[in-house]
């Protein structure tokens, strides 16, 4: 497993594994302490275990977390998604950068998403399962959503929405979140 940093946003990394392929399929190391703590990750940060299973279409986010934040490492663990980061660190070099990435259960490749970043993504797969690391105690009185469609972020989702939240379909924009 290598971490790859993702310049577009600073602290953002790739995690990437190195699948063992047979005629039975696959094995895979997810997670690895060491590779983390290269990068200056503490691997005994991570609180949480969370999953998700979404259809095609379904669109989840743009969510993020106030106060301190919530750093999490996320994976496709099964199916396709188009997954989405932007950085909302107002003193973060990459502040308003939006970075996607395509996540499959077939690379089992994370990304590492720094506190103060907005998270969401869209199944691309008839089911997808996303894996969350969290490094904070979930409290749903910091959560904060972003509208999925703002036209500042422009962000190319691959599908038109077929399902959303009612806290998705009815998010205010970016500029209502975070004014300038």
């Amino acid at each position: 497993m290598k971490a790859i940093p993702v310049p577009a946003i600073a602290g953002l990394y790739l995690f990437q594994p190195t699948p063992h392929r047979d005629e039975r399929g696959f094995f895979s190391r997810t997670f690895d302490a060491g590779v983390a703590r290269s990068v200056g990750l503490d691997p005994d940060a991570f609180l949480q275990d969370s999953v998700s299973r979404s259809v095609r279409g379904v669109l989840r986010g743009l969510h993020l977390r106030s106060g301190a934040g919530e750093a999490k490492l996320v994976r496709c663990s099964f199916g396709e998604v188009f997954d989405v980061v932007v950085d909302l660190r107002p003193d973060s070099p990459t502040f308003r950068a939006v970075e996607t990435f395509r996540l499959s259960g077939d690379t089992q490749v994370s990304i590492y998403i720094p506190a103060g970043c907005a998270h969401g993504f869209q199944a691309l797969s008839d089911i997808a399962d996303v894996s969350y690391r969290i490094d904070r105690v979930h409290n749903p009185d910091e959560d904060v959503t972003i509208a999925y469609n703002d036209p500042e972020l422009a962000i190319p989702w691959p599908l038109t929405p077929t399902l959303l939240s009612e806290r998705d379909k009815t998010a205010p924009s970016l500029a209502e979140v975070l004014p300038t």
